[in-house]
């Protein structure tokens, strides 16, 4: 009991922090800022408290608070103090050819912010009321440039990533994964031989710290399947793509791709095309025929009802739609499909270069080029 204070007087008081939503140990934490740690001290703990993708994006931005933080304890920054300083990131983010006025700096600098502070919370280093992350808006992101790829373009790429290059069969078949599974890029990355189900025609995709089963046709599990044993891989653990002698693919070997494409193919090299336009062009063709709960499951999307609204938490998307719309993209039945399912003639959506699909009638992709493909040592 607290010394000169009366029962009725601590009733009050209780029901004071039981209206204002404060415990007793918020409190304690508020009275006692010595026990606050500094932002050199406590990046380390955030550091180990965040999966090993989320790393990535946030060690250079929390590198640079504590360059300019480092003695500050964590609870002695103000919102505006954490504004000016996302509004710092945007203004010296890298202009890129295809660079959005530091949204994307500013995105990733907020969400740094955000996840140290939160970490904080659950070490309970800071109360949930001394999280000045709480009072700051989230910057807006901005607008995709992104667009659903013709069929003819797509033609085009294929035929040109088959047919020049180092490994152009390694660039053939990662075009097939991503257009078959929309997959992102860490999802090929993560691809180990244990992740294919023969059986069921599925490979499991690793993106964004969770794991998801993807309907794919037979055509892209043979080709998987005479990868892994033309390069060598024998451990069911082991990295799935691989370059010709053995070592495992990096992200490097996208931005290698895409460079090389962007020397044949105009368009790539002016809209700066990359892996995620394959996605965004196989989920907006699943959205258009099948809906948007199929074309949210098929892309892995998290659940938030804030994008979607309430209703989508009803509307999920089973791994039969799926597979029946995975079905209906290639033309090849899939055992997983729901019965009955029609199996149509091939969607105009897959090209016809690769893994010896049969070809189609369609205008020349050879309007795209900028010069004729060659095989070359990029």
């Amino acid at each position: 009991m607290v010394v000169g204070s009366s029962p009725a007087d601590l009733q009050v008081l209780v029901q004071m922090m039981e209206r204002l939503g404060v415990a007793p140990e918020e409190l304690l934490a508020v009275v006692q800022p010595e026990s606050v740690p500094t932002f050199e001290q406590f990046v380390p703990v955030a550091f180990e408290a965040t999966s090993q993708g989320s790393r990535a994006v946030f060690q250079s931005y929390w590198n640079r608070i504590v360059a300019c933080w480092g003695t500050r304890r964590l609870d002695e920054p103000t919102p505006r103090e954490l504004v000016e300083v996302i509004e710092h990131f945007r203004a010296t983010a890298k202009r890129r050819r295809h660079h959005t006025n530091g949204a994307g700096a500013a995105k990733h600098a907020y969400d740094a912010l955000e996840r140290l502070y939160r970490v904080a919370v659950d070490e309970r280093v800071l109360s949930s009321q001394q999280n000045p992350m709480l009072r700051v808006r989230r910057p807006r992101r901005a607008k995709t440039r992104r667009y659903a790829l013709s069929s003819q373009l797509l033609d085009c790429i294929c035929r040109t990533a088959a047919e020049t290059g180092q490994d152009p069969r390694l660039d053939a078949l990662l075009i097939r994964f991503h257009l078959e599974t929309a997959a992102r890029p860490s999802g090929a990355l993560n691809l180990r031989l244990e992740d294919l189900d023969v059986a069921n025609l599925l490979v499991t995709l690793t993106e964004k710290g969770t794991k998801r089963q993807q309907p794919v046709s037979l055509t892209l599990m043979e080709g998987l399947l005479d990868h892994a044993k033309e390069r060598g891989v024998q451990d069911k653990e082991s990295q799935l793509f691989r370059f010709p002698d053995g070592r495992p693919m990096s992200k490097l070997r996208y931005l290698s791709l895409w460079a090389r494409l962007g020397r044949y193919i105009e368009v790539v090299y002016k809209e700066g095309i990359t892996t995620y336009w394959l996605r965004h062009t196989t989920l907006t063709w699943v959205e258009r025929n099948f809906g948007l709960a199929v074309a949210r499951a098929y892309g892995g999307h998290a659940e938030n009802h804030l994008w979607y609204g309430v209703t989508a938490h009803y509307v999920k998307a089973s791994l039969a739609e799926v597979a029946t719309a995975l079905q209906t993209l290639t033309g090849e039945p899939h055992p997983l499909a729901s019965p009955g399912s029609l199996i149509p003639q091939r969607s105009e959506v897959l090209p016809t270069s690769i893994y010896g699909l049969p070809p189609r009638s369609e205008p020349s992709s050879d309007q795209y080029l900028l010069q004729k493909p060659g095989h070359n040592a990029y």
